[in-house]
């Protein structure tokens, strides 16, 4: 029987984000690691590898494919009560301890992960998406960046289809991989971890290609939500929940911060889980810094006022939701409160 590796490597396509170099190397461009490859030998993520002095990346299949409400993703901003078709595949630039999809991500990486992935095509994925009525097609389950060029596949067929397209990433991302995704993406939601260097590093990166995708998504005029799983003691002290907020403030106030409860999981099993009021605590800290829209996840019903969106100007409700339902959607079509006419931004 075939490895895993073996059908992965199997599944694969030329890459676009590299560049050839001297003795059959590549550097890949694909995420902050730019890892340089010699023949024969993968990258970080164990995915994308040089064969005769070539990348090659993911290509053909998916290890995951659902329809969720959009909430799920989470997109708050983002045509609420719609559904999501979401596809995914296999690896990741990371290795986080506390992962949630470790089954996918950490494929090649741990013998204990590994998904069974299944023949795939971008059109299929799309006319997938259609027929059971999502309003987009989003990439996640493992690092979108990495698997970008299949991804851009997928997005550019299904913005023909009349449908959005998004990625769920870790953001650690390079210029030429936000750059080559630009043209076909509208929503982007990334996981801020931590905002100290070190903590980033325990995971197998740095903090600073992260702050610099989350930049450049923005000022690409994407829609950007950022999520940030709250792990006590690893980044819940109200030091660092004020620099990540004040970061994210800068880049603009307008975007949405979720707080999200953390459950012990995959490597991390000692410890706690978050609590109610450790969700409530980091909302206040992200309005103190000036953040409009804060919400708070993975407690439904538990945390107040929390999982609404509430415009800004007058306090009323905009959208009503209790965990991935909404109630109700009183945003207008053009994007505006009802009550006093103010903007709210997002995708409406």
């Amino acid at each position: 029987m075939a490895t895993l590796e073996a059908v992965l490597a199997a599944r694969t396509r030329e890459a676009a984000l590299y560049e050839r170099g001297d003795g059959g190397r590549v550097r890949c461009h694909a995420c902050g690691h730019r890892c340089p490859i010699p023949d024969g030998a993968a990258g970080v993520c164990h995915v994308r590898f040089n064969r005769d002095g070539r990348l090659y990346a993911p290509w053909g299949y998916v290890a995951g494919l659902q329809c969720d409400p959009i909430e799920k993703k989470p997109f708050y901003h983002a045509w609420p009560g719609s559904l999501a078709c979401s596809f995914g595949m296999l690896g990741c630039d990371l290795h986080c301890a506390f992962c949630q999809n470790w089954i996918s991500s950490q494929a090649l990486r741990d013998p204990a992960a590994g998904g069974a992935p299944a023949v795939a095509s971008p059109d299929g994925i799309v006319e997938e998406a259609v027929r059971l009525g999502a309003r987009a097609v989003v990439s996640t389950y493992n690092e979108p960046l990495i698997t970008a060029e299949w991804g851009a596949a997928i997005f550019q067929r299904a913005k023909a289809a009349g449908l959005a397209t998004g990625i769920l990433s870790n953001g650690y991302g390079s210029a030429e991989v936000v750059e080559f995704l630009r043209p076909w993406l509208d929503l982007v939601k990334i996981d801020l971890k931590s905002f100290d260097d070190r903590t980033y590093r325990r995971l197998g990166g740095r903090l600073d290609p992260v702050l610099d995708t989350i930049r450049g998504f923005h000022a690409a005029s994407l829609w950007v939500e950022i999520v940030t799983l709250i792990v006590p003691g690893l980044n819940d002290s109200d030091d660092e929940l004020r620099r990540l907020a004040g970061f994210i403030a800068s880049v603009s106030p307008d975007v949405p911060w979720h707080v999200t409860s953390f459950h012990r999981e995959y490597r991390m099993l000692d410890g706690r889980d978050t609590t109610v009021a450790d969700l409530q605590r980091a909302a206040r800290i992200g309005r103190a810094a000036g953040l409009r829209y804060v919400y708070a996840g993975n407690i439904p019903g538990r945390v107040g006022d929390l999982e609404q969106t509430r415009c800004v100007r007058c306090a009323g409700v905009l959208v009503d939701r209790v965990g991935f339902r909404v109630l109700a959607n009183r945003v207008g079509k053009d994007g505006s409160c009802p009550d006093c006419g103010a903007p709210v931004p997002g995708r409406w």
